[in-house]
């Protein structure tokens, strides 16, 4: 007996409180920028205890204290810092730290301002290596110089017990790619862009406090990596900007964002197939498309996300809310998805669940497949800048099942009553909810 699966859009459990699917360490540093010198003395790291993703305990080779640690500074490797081209600089001076066997720092110097093609920063290395960006990484706009790869900008690939840190900016110098996309102009045949930062199979990885903006396409992207900690970044680029999505997250298992300010002209959040044990606590989200599973499916493909918790978000002015958002004939799963106290002001849609999503030029063709959905929504409040606050739009062949909607308090522009489209969809609704599916 064949067994097909299909998607299962389980938008959202809301809960007062939920489990931490594991506890992110910080490192406690004993060091101290010297900004006329342009170096860090050293430290000594703090044990990075062991984590507790879900029933696995990881234990990182950051944990051992180092008895010294070893300092770069790509200065000293060529860099001028003054808007020249520093690729080459900045690639000899990652070489060095990584070949280190003692724990390596990589400074990138304050009030320094640093032109880079695609590079790409390349493990295994012999030890932790915490990389310092306290000036500016500009990208260069000669879209030739990224004829070889029109995906990339900046990529950390096969690097465990990788730090990136210091609240310097990355800079995606955008303006050139979205000028030249198909989906500002309708004239223009449609050809990739880079994304500005890629981390690549990456394990045991810190990223904090960066601002990254105007990226040529995506911002921030986590493919295939094990064990993330993403905090206090500030993610910015104009609301029309195309495809410029903040965090993308693809095939990435046990990984926490939070405490980020995200304004773009995509998903502030993306997470798509592969991706497990996702959390997403204290984000602010606005411009953009809001946070979303998806999209899924695409080419009748099988997708799987699992285990996505979305906690105490802000979302203000975005097209969407939280949105699970699937293709028409694609199979697999969402399953174990939470979205919980969060808060939508002026949202357009605030709760979507879409299984005909399409995003092309030409009308999608119907296709059988969809999602069965188990859902429980609690808790949930804000206003929708449109008529409808809440759309469930299921498969007619494999509609929505098990969808609880509780405690919802979703009102229109002006305190005015919203609506609720829902779509082949099984819904129980418990204490006050509004707009009713009912």
């Amino acid at each position: 007996m064949s067994l097909q699966t299909h998607f299962i859009p389980f938008l959202i459990v809301f809960l007062l409180s939920f489990p931490s699917y594991y506890s992110l360490p910080g490192i406690s540093e004993a060091s101290s920028y010297d900004a006329s010198a342009g170096r860090v003395y050293p430290w000594y790291p703090s044990t990075i205890q062991g984590r507790n993703f879900g029933s696995k305990i990881m234990s990182s080779k950051m944990g051992r204290s180092l008895a010294a640690v070893k300092t770069f500074n790509v200065n000293d490797y060529g860099a001028k810092g003054v808007g020249s081209d520093a690729t080459e600089a900045f690639n000899n001076a990652w070489k060095a730290a990584c070949s280190s066997s003692q724990g390596s720092v990589l400074v990138v110097p304050k009030n320094k301002n640093y032109l880079l093609k695609p590079i790409t920063f390349e493990g295994p290395c012999k030890s932790s290596i915490i990389l310092q960006i306290y000036g500016t990484l500009q990208a260069s706009t000669d879209r030739s110089a990224y004829s070889k790869d029109l995906t990339r900008w900046l990529v950390f690939e096969n690097v465990q017990n990788l730090v990136v840190e210091g609240g310097g900016t990355i800079n995606g110098n955008g303006k050139i790619w979205w000028e030249n996309s198909c989906k500002v102009n309708d004239d223009l045949s449609c050809k990739d862009a880079p994304t500005a930062l890629i981390f690549y199979n990456c394990k045991n990885l810190v990223v904090k406090n960066l601002k990254i903006q105007n990226s040529q396409k995506m911002h921030v992207s986590f493919e295939k990596c094990v064990g993330v900690e993403v905090s206090g970044l500030t993610i910015t680029t104009p609301a029309d900007s195309p495809n410029t999505d903040g965090i993308h997250v693809t095939g990435t298992q046990n990984i926490q964002i939070s405490s980020s300010v995200i304004g773009t002209g995509d998903d502030c959040i993306s997470i798509v197939s592969g991706s497990q044990k996702v959390q997403a606590t204290g984000i602010t989200c606005g411009p953009g498309h809001g946070i979303s599973i998806g999209s899924l499916g695409d080419g009748n493909s099988e997708a799987h996300v699992s285990d996505v918790t979305v906690n105490v978000a802000t979302l203000t002015g975005t097209t969407n809310g939280v949105r699970i958002k699937t293709w028409q004939g694609g199979s697999g799963s969402a399953s174990n998805i939470k979205f919980q106290n969060n808060e939508m002001h002026d949202v357009k849609n605030p709760i979507i669940i879409d299984q005909k999503y399409c995003d092309q030029d030409k009308p999608c063709k119907s296709q059988p497949g969809g999602s069965s959905a188990k859902c429980v929504v609690p808790e949930y409040k804000g206003t929708s800048s449109s008529s409808e606050a809440i759309q469930i739009v299921c498969s007619e062949k494999f509609p929505c099942k098990g969808i609880v909607l509780q405690g919802i308090d979703l009102r229109g522009g002006g305190g005015k009553a919203a609506k609720a489209e829902c779509n082949n969809a099984k819904i129980t609704e418990k204490g006050n909810v509004s707009p009713s599916c009912t």
